[in-house]
């Protein structure tokens, strides 16, 4: 199976005046395609540093992170915002939602970063239409973000994810604002994209929610400390 992700021997070290924090020493993992990955650990144990890692929000101190055959740690911030808009797509636990835009602008939202930023056409509009009715927001268009419960902000997040066709989704604690119902909801549309054929990787606290996940792994001290295989 070939491998959407990779990075080997990651470290990365943060200068905070006199004190060096080593949030990772030395992580290396292997993410094949269409995999679903959760990544597990307590505050400070380096998961959410691997994941904007993972998600090319930031750079290694040293190591490797090869994503589809590239050394993303050898490219400069133009690459890195390119590889971010063309392969990867975002979910956080807090929506980041833009409060004064509809649904539908902002999941447009990605669509004005692409190369060259060329205007939006009647093709993208139709695009936007048919990814929120596949996140059940068909009705939804029109509605400004507090007019909306918090599992449909986070569908208008997934949906935002997903516009630019992404075959990688980072989900930071997605479910993590969420009722225990609601989170299920949402779990059922990331474990359906993933059936779709899209890699998934997602940083949670929640034993029940990284179940759910193909795998997990546990972070501790800056270090992969353990992982598990979960029956699909």
């Amino acid at each position: 199976m070939s491998h959407a992700a990779r990075v080997i021997d990651l470290y990365k070290d943060y200068d905070l005046g006199s004190v060096k924090v080593h949030a990772l020493r030395g992580v290396s993992i292997d993410i094949p395609g269409g995999d679903f990955l959760a990544i597990m650990g307590s505050s400070g144990s380096g998961k959410s540093t691997l994941l904007n890692l993972l998600g090319a929000l930031d750079r290694p101190t040293s190591g490797q992170y090869i994503l589809r055959g590239e050394d993303v740690a050898q490219l400069d911030d133009d690459q890195l915002s390119a590889i971010r808009n063309s392969l990867i797509g975002f979910i956080f636990q807090s929506f980041n939602l833009i409060p004064q835009y509809t649904v539908l602008e902002n999941i447009e939202v990605p669509l004005h970063y692409r190369p060259g930023y060329p205007p939006l056409t009647t093709f993208d509009r139709d695009r936007v239409i048919d990814v929120a009715g596949k996140v059940g927001l068909g009705d939804r268009l029109d509605h400004k973000p507090f007019q909306l419960s918090g599992g449909q902000q986070q569908r208008v997040a997934i949906a935002r994810a997903l516009i630019n066709d992404p075959a990688i989704i980072m989900a930071d604690e997605p479910t993590g604002n969420l009722d225990s119902a609601t989170g299920a909801e949402i779990m059922r549309v990331l474990k359906q994209l993933n059936e779709e054929g899209r890699t998934i990787i997602m940083v949670t606290h929640e034993q029940s929610i990284a179940r759910q996940a193909k795998r997990a792994i546990y972070m501790k001290d800056g270090l992969v400390a353990g992982e598990g295989i979960f029956p699909g």
